[in-house]
Parts: structure tokens; C-alpha cells; sequence
């Protein structure tokens, strides 16, 4: 008995020691070397995000071709996402583990996330300024930008806390894509900034019906005047132009307020016809193409999509209707205070081991702030580069000044979907960035989606469902069980998520059970043969 007493002490013991130990995997402070060790070769996993487009990922391709010439003993693999929050899951699954991708394309709100492990991602202001391989850098093999030609507004979104943690890739935003032909015939004129009172008013006198039950608009039978892509840009842009709150840079949740319950009536008050989204109907693009969608906002990224003359479509030639098109600002609560969101994607660098490995990241990731991967990469879509290098260029200038020159390459509603962005930069904002604030993001959007469901389902939708709807989101995206922790330091640790330590535990357990059961087994095995023996 005694026996058995202490081997059960044992493996508690162990348990103990295994469960405690879930996060201690933690890596040392990233030092930087004095000089790059080109002697040694890596081989590094670059994690980006592509869907269908083989453009963008030959310029992806090419950069990394045209990297390995400068460096020949670093060998770059490239792993295509086809979303950014799948690349956001594989990361969250591999801290744990060190298993992280070398360099990522990732958004500021992942990476707040990302910071709940101990040194996980490298704070790169050292690495900026360091006078041989930072910005601009003497040993740099490659004609980098210097800190100061990276436009201010794109990196500031990169600094979490005190700490640069990433540096831009691509920018681009949000706008409206417009059926002109359309809005003139209902005998509007589409003013130089749009305000959402117009978009309302106008989708509503859109819905007129023949006799037969068709929209005299459009002579079908399927109507949605105006569809929105991102309902958690939608609301958070409104909050902005309204002056009402969202959340703050200490990460106090403020998204329940009046505003926003009266954004969300006059959503409902639209939603019976006139207004959808993207979640709901599908993407806009398809509905605006075929001649059933007046209004269609979405990301400045997605231009070449959108338009009769799109060049990529995803609905048959057969169905498209011959209109004009014409880009504009977002719709605005303040047409002389207007505001809009800056999004797009960021490059981050996981900390390893090897200081010298992370060395070599860097330098991969300064790579795709050069005049060729920036220009390269704008010219696909609807993005603008981020560097002021690159934008100065007279190759980038030239590709602006050729706008509907073809309906390919320069296809017209791409190039003024990115002079949105260039034109407007001084308006565009971005929100507070924290741990939990992807979450919150999402929440902003259920909202919208909820009430528009809801009134489909021809629910009552008044003062007690906004209520309602207010605790039960809260509740979902787990907001009322924050404890804003302020601006995030390069050394703050909040430990594992909460599954991944359930997870730990749990298998620690069956291991302890497991071992358990063998080694009584085992005990009253050799018990009863001694006995026999007797």
C-alpha cells in the first residue's frame, strides 16, 4: 500500500508540474546581432493571404525569386491562406508549441492577440533603427525605404501599446461603388460626397414596382438597392463620423450606447427592402454587375470585381447590364468633417530561438516594402502602396494618370477606387487596438446583421430588442468579462487562451489516469503472484 501511496504522490506531482508548466515555453527577449550571419543558411515560412488571384501571387513569387538572388543561403517557403483569420487560427494553435510561421501577413488586432504570449512577436523598433540592416541600412542588399518615407498614417497603425510590432504591407479602404445611370434616372444628382440620408432616401424611391410586379428601375424582378460588405466597418465607421463611442485606447468597451441604437433603427427601418448585406444576400458586386444593386459598398481592394466592365466577375457575361459606374467616398454623417477606415494588411515576425533566423525575417519582410513588391502588388487592385518612395514614383504616377486607358490593366474603377484612399488619407482613422478587440469588431457587426435578420423574420423591433440584443451580444463575444488591461508593453503576458489550457489540463489528466491504472495493475499483479508463489 505504501507502494501505491507514493507513485500516486508521484504522478501528482507530475501533474502538477505538467499543468503549471503550459506556458513556460516562453522564448527570451529578441537581441539583435551585431552582424548577419551569411555563412549559415535558413530556410524560413512566410504565411500570406490569396484567394483565385494569380497576379498577386505571382508577386508574391517573384519577390521571394528576387530576395533569394540578394541572399542566396535563405530559402523563403511560401504558404497561401485563402482568409486572413485562418492564418489567425493556425498562429493562436502554434505559439504554444513554437511552431509559428517565421514572418505573417496579419492585422494589428490578431497580433494583440498574438502578444498573450511571452516575446511571441518581435517589437521591431530596435530592427528600424539600426544603422546596418534597419531602414535604409548600410548592409541592406536592397534599396529599402528609410523610416521616414513610410507614410505616417499606415505605420502608426502598426504600434501596439509603445512598441512598432509590424510594418505595413497594403492599404486600402472602404467605398462606394455607384449605379449612375441608375440614381439619374430616378432623377437624383449624386453629390461630391455622398451622406447616408441620401443613400436611404434614394434606395427607398428605388423599390417603385410595375404592375407586374417588377422594379421599374431595373424591369426584374430582384431588387436590392443598397448593399453593405462589412457590417462591423459599417457600424464602426458611423460611430466615428458620429462623434459616439466604440472603444478606447484602454480597451473600455463603449459600442452600447443611444447612437448606436439609433443607427440600428434606421438600419431596420430600411431593411424591409431597400437594405442588405453581404452575410444575408451575398456580395454586392454580384447583385450591382447584374443590375439589382444601386448602392454597393466594399473595400477599395475588391474594385476590379465591381462594374459592368469588371475584369473579374463571378456572375455569366449574359447577366451583366450595361451602366456607368463612378467611385465615392463612403457615405458621411458630417459631409464637411468626413471620416473612413484605413484597413489592410500588416507583416509581423514571430521571435525564435535564433537570433540570427530572426535577422533573416527581417530582412524578408523589409523586402516587401521595396518600390517593385509595393508598385507590384498596388497595381493588381485597388490598394496604394505604403511607402511615400513608391507613391512618388513616376512608374506609380504614370499607372494613376492612365485611368480606363484599357479595361484590363487599367481598368477605370480600380485606379479611382485607389485615388479614394490617396486623395482622402488625412480622413481615414483606425481603431483602438487591444487584446479583444477582434472581438469586439465582430460584435459591431452582429449587431447590424441581427437587426436585418430579424426584421426579415418580421420580429418586433423596438427600444427592449435593441436591449436584449445588447446583453445577449455582449454576452456571445464574452465583452462583459473584459478587464481592459491598457496600452500593451513588449513584456505583458495574460497566458494561454483559456481552450488551449483547458486542453492541457485535460490530456494531463487522462495521462495521469492512464499511468495510474497501469501501475496498480501492475502492483496487484506482482501481488498476487507473490502470494501464489507463497
Amino acid at each position: 500500500m505504501k507502494k501505491i501511496l507514493s507513485v500516486f504522490v508521484l504522478l501528482v506531482l507530475l501533474f502538477l508540474c505538467l499543468c503549471s508548466c503550459h506556458g513556460a515555453r516562453s522564448l527570451d527577449e529578441f537581441v539583435m546581432p551585431e552582424t548577419f550571419d551569411e555563412s549559415r543558411t535558413y530556410e524560413l515560412n512566410f504565411w500570406a493571404k490569396n484567394d483565385t488571384n494569380k497576379v498577386q501571387t505571382k508577386v508574391y513569387v517573384d519577390a521571394i525569386a528576387d530576395f533569394e538572388a540578394l541572399y542566396p543561403n535563405i530559402k523563403i517557403n511560401l504558404n497561401l491562406y485563402s482568409d486572413y483569420g485562418r492564418i489567425y487560427n493556425d498562429v493562436i494553435t502554434n505559439i504554444s508549441t513554437k511552431t509559428t510561421p517565421n514572418i505573417c501577413i496579419t492585422y494589428p488586432d490578431h497580433i494583440a492577440t498574438y502578444l498573450t504570449g511571452v516575446n511571441t512577436v518581435v517589437p521591431l523598433d530596435g530592427l528600424f533603427e539600426n544603422e546596418k540592416y534597419g531602414l535604409g541600412g548600410s548592409e541592406v542588399k536592397f534599396d529599402s525605404p528609410e523610416f521616414s518615407e513610410l507614410v505616417p498614417q499606415f505605420i502608426e497603425e502598426c504600434k501596439l501599446g509603445d512598441y512598432y510590432y509590424a510594418i505595413p504591407y497594403m492599404r486600402s479602404t472602404e467605398a462606394c461603388y455607384i449605379n449612375k445611370t441608375y440614381v439619374e434616372k430616378l432623377g437624383y444628382e449624386i453629390p461630391d460626397i455622398l451622406t447616408w440620408d441620401f443613400i436611404w432616401e434614394v434606395s427607398e424611391a428605388a423599390l417603385a414596382r410595375n404592375d407586374d410586379g417588377t422594379y421599374k428601375i431595373n424591369g426584374q424582378k430582384v431588387l436590392i438597392p443598397f448593399i453593405y460588405k462589412s457590417t462591423d466597418n459599417m457600424m464602426i465607421q458611423y460611430l466615428k463620423q458620429s462623434g459616439a463611442g466604440y472603444s478606447n485606447d484602454g480597451g473600455d468597451i463603449l459600442i452600447f450606447n443611444d447612437e448606436t441604437k439609433s443607427f440600428l433603427k434606421t438600419v431596420a427601418e430600411h431593411s424591409h427592402g431597400a437594405f442588405s448585406t453581404f452575410k444575408i444576400s451575398s456580395y454586392p458586386g454580384n447583385f450591382f454587375n447584374a443590375g439589382q444593386c444601386i448602392f454597393a459598398i466594399d473595400s477599395t481592394a475588391g474594385s476590379t470585381w465591381i462594374g459592368s466592365k469588371a475584369t473579374h466577375l463571378d456572375i455569366s457575361k449574359e447577366n451583366l447590364v450595361e451602366f456607368e459606374t463612378i467611385v465615392k467616398m463612403i457615405p458621411q454623417v458630417k459631409p464637411n468633417e468626413p471620416k473612413m477606415i484605413s484597413q489592410g494588411p500588416s507583416v509581423c515576425i514571430f521571435n525564435k530561438d535564433d537570433p540570427q533566423e530572426v535577422l533573416a525575417s527581417w530582412l524578408f519582410a523589409q523586402y516587401l516594402l521595396t518600390n517593385k513588391v509595393q508598385i507590384s502588388y498596388a497595381e493588381t487592385e485597388g490598394y496604394v502602396p505604403v511607402t511615400l518612395k513608391a507613391q512618388e514614383t513616376e512608374e506609380y504616377k504614370n499607372y494613376l494618370s492612365r485611368s480606363g486607358e484599357d479595361n484590363d490593366f487599367y481598368y477605370k474603377i480600380k485606379i479611382e477606387a485607389s485615388k479614394i484612399l490617396l486623395e482622402n488619407r488625412k480622413y481615414t482613422f483606425v481603431t483602438p487596438v487591444f487584446n479583444g478587440s477582434a472581438s469586439l469588431r465582430d460584435a459591431a457587426g452582429d449587431l447590424i446583421e441581427n437587426t436585418v435578420k430579424s426584421v426579415n423574420r418580421k420580429e418586433t423591433v423596438d427600444d427592449a430588442y435593441f436591449e436584449k440584443m445588447f446583453g445577449r451580444v455582449n454576452s456571445l463575444y464574452r465583452l462583459d468579462q473584459r478587464n481592459p488591461s491598457g496600452a500593451l508593453s513588449k513584456t505583458e503576458f495574460h497566458g494561454l487562451p483559456a481552450a488551449s489550457v483547458t486542453l492541457i489540463v485535460i490530456l494531463c489528466a487522462v495521462w495521469l489516469g492512464i499511468i495510474t491504472v497501469f501501475i496498480i495493475s501492475r502492483i496487484r499483479a506482482k501481488n498476487k503472484s507473490n502470494l501464489h508463489n507463497k
